[in-house]
């Protein structure tokens, strides 16, 4: 993992392999951001002129290095672009300042520690940068036995200016920007782990393992136990695979805690579509499936390390979802945990059946909360695109604070309506529901089919992560290609504000 250091030296005399300053777009052309004043100054006032003459505009994303001058001790400088800049007194968006961070330090694989002279106005703009910095330098490679060995590693260290060692808050939030990385890119990794090493058992044992090491109190369900215990519906979906299916509870308590939040997530940790089989096309990166347990996993560790005053119970749904002589069928009718009967009208619709033995069992300990992530549908992506995850609940209120606090942390997402009249198109001649309702706004037939599990009087909310969960374009900002880690962030700062007080 890259180290953090926070430096109260000057750009220009810092020892390190490259520094990173900011530039923005203005009605006046091309300038250069607080924090790299004196690099400014080492250009004799012309950096913004030397990078405008090099086609340099100031948009997010975009990256330039020049040789450094004389005077600064680095010996490359690497101006990044912020947006448009803020007008007056205003400060630049922390996000912006996560994205231009994570660009620098995708930009400075290879390097050993970058210094970065980007606008710190505030403990929450170092933190922003710290985070943007450590998520950006990431990559997996945990494969690449041979083409891995001449491929240029990660940025060792980040020095980020500005930021003030001894002080208790920039502290904290170094601290916390680091635990959050870490777990961040704990998520991605299993989200890129090749599915014939990360099924339900290798997933539970990963559990397991990382439980032990934080003090959590791990309990797994295996093929027997939820024969025993009557969860139809991830027998169901795990029928089909040698991989039998698991449910593992996750909790974190503290001794101070009043609160209690449940996280739910789905971890089909490979979807064929089973019986409904996916064509050609659709299922080459459904190792992905899983992120959404991968996401409940990552936030109850960094609930767990940040010490949180909040009681934070994470339940990962585990199954691999294959077609066999032994797989649901379509026209199956499931019981599941709640006692409910589910009829299968289509088997690659696998999700929502594995969170719903979840959702009751979570239901069971009356958490002041429920929260839901999934990979859930094609509908959400084709609504939202790649980058915005959908907001459903059962709660106005609830919902809109999730989305409130995506928007804080830098996690695009959308607040999504449960139309109540789409229930009715999932009911079923057979049992007391199906799986399926109107193909139009399936997105949202899926939030309903889970709202039906939920226990009365308990807050819910659903978070479909299917776009931004799994990156299958290029690296943007701190995203990278393949597993993303969507909404750990929003998950954890969830947990601040519960344990805050501030939950509803």
């Amino acid at each position: 993992m890259t180290a953090l250091t926070l430096s109260t030296a000057g750009p220009a005399t810092l020892r390190a392999d490259a520094l990173v300053v900011g530039v923005a777009k203005s009605g006046k052309g091309l300038v250069v951001a607080p924090g790299a004043e004196a690099v400014d100054a080492a250009f004799d006032g012309r950096l913004a002129a030397v990078l405008e003459t090099l086609g340099a505009s100031g948009a997010e994303g975009e990256a330039i290095k020049l040789p450094a001058p004389a005077g600064v001790k680095a010996p490359v400088v690497l101006a990044v672009g912020l947006g448009t800049a803020p007008e007056g007194d205003a400060e630049y968006a922390a996000e912006a300042l996560r994205r231009a961070a994570g660009t620098a330090s995708r930009v400075l694989h290879g390097s050993r520690k970058a210094a970065f002279a980007l606008p710190v106005g505030s403990v929450e703009d170092a933190e922003a940068i710290a985070e943007g910095a450590l998520l950006g330098a990431y990559a997996y490679t945990a494969y690449q036995e041979q083409s891995g060995k001449n491929a240029k590693k990660p940025l060792a260290e980040v020095a980020l200016l500005g930021g003030k060692p001894r002080d208790k808050a920039f502290k904290a939030a170094a601290e916390r920007a680091q635990v959050l990385a870490e777990e961040i890119n704990r998520a991605r990794d299993l989200i890129n782990m090749p599915p014939n090493d990360l099924y339900p058992a290798t997933f539970a044992a990963t559990a397991q393992a990382v439980g032990k090491e934080h003090g959590l109190k791990v309990q797994v369900l295996d093929e027997k136990a939820l024969a025993k215990g009557g969860y139809g519906g991830i027998l169901g979906v795990g029928n089909g695979s040698v991989n039998p299916p698991r449910l593992v509870k996750i909790a974190y308590t503290h001794p101070d805690a009043v609160k209690t939040l449940a996280l739910v997530g789905k971890g089909i940790t490979y979807d064929s579509g089973g019986i409904s089989l996916k064509p050609a096309g659709h299922n080459e990166t459904m190792k992905c499936d899983m992120s959404g347990a991968a996401a409940v996993f990552a936030a109850v560790v960094a609930a767990a390390r940040l010490g949180l005053a909040v009681n934070v119970t994470g339940w990962l749904a585990l199954a691999e979802n294959m077609p066999s002589g032994t797989a649901t069928r379509p026209g199956d009718v499931l019981r599941m945990y709640s006692g409910k009967t589910v009829e299968v009208l289509n088997t690659d619709a696998e999700g929502r059946l594995v969170l719903a033995d979840a959702l009751t069992r979570a239901s069971e300990e009356n958490p002041d909360a429920i929260v839901d992530v999934a990979t859930l549908t094609g509908a959400m992506i084709l609504a939202l695109g790649n980058r915005t995850f959908g907001v459903m609940a059962n709660d106005d209120a609830f919902r809109t604070e999730i989305h409130e606090i995506a928007e804080e942390v830098g996690e695009a997402s959308w607040p999504m309506p449960l139309p109540a009249d789409l229930r009715k198109g999932m009911d079923s001649p057979t049992a007391d529901i199906a799986n399926m309702g109107e193909r139009m706004g399936g997105g949202l037939v899926a939030g309903l089919f889970l709202k039906e599990f939920v226990g009365e009087g308990i807050a819910w909310a659903h978070l479909d992560i299917a776009g931004p969960a799994f990156n299958e374009g290029g690296p943007f900002g701190y995203t990278p290609k393949g597993g993303t880690g969507s909404s750990v962030r929003t998950l954890v700062k969830l947990a601040e504000r519960t344990a805050e007080g501030d939950l509803g």
